[in-house]
C-alpha cells in the first residue's frame, strides 16, 4: 500500500550510477582479470578431475569459489554459483542442492555461472564446457549462441540506443533454426555492488530498459536449453565505448562494447563451418586478449600448468 505522498518515480541516483568513470571502469578491468584465473584454474582442474568421477556440482562450486577467495581483494560471491551438469543445466537459474546435484562426467555439458565482490569491481561469467565429446547438436546449438554472443558484442550502435533495439543480434543465429531463449540479453553490473543493477538491460521487453550511453557495463549473455537434456549459456561483461565510425550522420556519436570478461570459450564445442571469416577472426582476437592479459597474471601468480592450459585453448581456430 501506497502512502498518501509516495513516489514513485526511478531515483535520480540511478543513472548517474549506471554510468561508470574511468576509476571504476579500470577497477572493474582489474578484478576481472583476477577473476579470471580463478576461473581459468578451476577449469584446469575440472579437465583433470572430471575423468576420475571425484566431482559433483556442489564440490565443483565449492573448490571454485575457495579458488576466488584466494584472489586479491576478495570480500565475497557476487550471488552463489550456478553449477549445473545435464538437464539441470536446462534449468536457467538452477542450484544445486544435496537432493538434486550430480556427478560431473564425460558424456554430459556442464554450465558454471558465477562471480565475485572484489573491492575493486563485482563479476558475473558464465562458460559452458564438455569434457568428453559433444554431439553434433550439442555444438551446433553452442555455436549459435556463440554467433548471437559475436553479434552483439560486435554491434556500433548510435548514442542512445536501447537495449531491446540489439535484443535481436544476440537472437537471430537461433530463430533461423526455430530455437530461442526465454531470458534477458544483457543487465548492467554494478561496481563493487549489486550484480544486477539497472536501469540498462538488454531484451525483448521495450518498456523496461534506459538507452545506452557510454560507460555502462552490461552482460552479453545468449544461451539455449534442451528440457531434461542440456543448457548452454556464453556470459561476458562489456563496457559501453566510443566507436570510430567514417562517418557520423546528424553529429551522433555512435558506441560499442569492448569485453571486460577476459576467459577462453572451449574449442571443442564450436563448429567453425557455421562460422563466419569475421566470426573467427573475433574468436581468435578475443582468445589473444585472453592469452596476453590473463597469461602475465598467471605468470605473475606462478601457475605455470594453468598458463599452458591457457595457452592451448586460446589457439587460434580455423575452418
Amino acid at each position: 500500500m501506497l502512502l498518501k505522498n509516495s513516489v514513485t518515480n526511478e531515483s535520480p541516483i540511478q543513472l548517474p550510477k549506471a554510468i561508470k568513470n574511468e576509476s571504476e571502469i579500470g577497477g572493474m578491468k582489474s578484478a576481472h582479470i583476477r577473476d579470471a584465473v580463478a576461473l581459468c584454474e578451476y577449469l584446469y582442474w575440472l579437465e583433470n578431475e572430471v575423468p576420475k568421477g571425484t566431482v559433483d556440482e556442489i564440490s565443483g562450486a565449492t573448490y571454485l569459489d575457495k579458488l576466488r577467495s584466494k584472489q586479491a581483494d576478495f570480500v565475497s560471491l557476487s550471488f552463489p554459483t550456478i553449477s549445473s551438469v545435464g538437464p539441470n543445466g536446462a534449468v536457467i537459474h538452477y542450484f544445486p542442492t544435496e537432493a538434486t546435484k550430480r556427478q560431473l562426467n564425460t558424456d554430459e555439458i556442464y554450465l558454471v555461472d558465477s562471480g565475485g565482490q572484489y573491492l575493486d569491481g563485482t563479476t558475473d561469467v558464465t562458460r559452458t564446457v564438455h569434457f568428453g565429446t559433444p554431439t553434433s547438436f550439442q555444438k551446433e546449438c553452442f555455436t549459435r549462441v556463440l554467433k548471437g554472443h559475436i553479434g552483439l558484442a560486435c554491434v556500433i550502435f548510435p548514442d542512445k540506443t536501447k537495449g531491446h533495439q540489439l535484443d535481436v543480434l544476440a537472437r537471430q543465429a537461433l530463430w533461423k533454426v526455430g530455437l530461442d531463449y526465454l531470458h534477458g540479453t544483457g543487465h548492467g553490473v554494478g561496481s563493487f555492488l549489486n550484480v544486477h543493477e539497472g536501469p540498462q538491460s538488454i531484451s525483448s521487453r521495450a518498456t523496461e530498459d534506459a538507452p545506452m550511453q557510454e560507460g555502462m557495463i552490461v552482460s552479453d549473455e545468449p544461451g539455449y536449453y534442451e528440457d531434461n537434456s542440456f543448457g548452454i549459456r556464453i556470459e561476458s561483461l562489456v563496457v559501453t565505448v566510443k566507436a570510430t565510425t567514417p562517418n557520423q550522420y546528424k553529429n551522433v556519436q555512435y558506441l560499442t562494447f569492448e569485453p571486460i570478461t577476459l576467459v577462453p570459450l572451449m574449442k571443442k564445442m564450436i563448429d567453425t563451418h557455421l562460422l563466419t571469416a569475421d566470426e573467427i577472426e573475433w574468436v581468435n582476437a578475443y582468445h589473444a586478449q585472453c592469452r596476453e592479459i590473463i597469461g602475465k597474471e598467471l605468470e605473475k601468480q606462478n601457475k605455470q600448468d594453468v598458463l599452458e592450459w591457457l595457452k592451448r585453448e586460446t589457439s587460434p581456430i580455423t575452418v
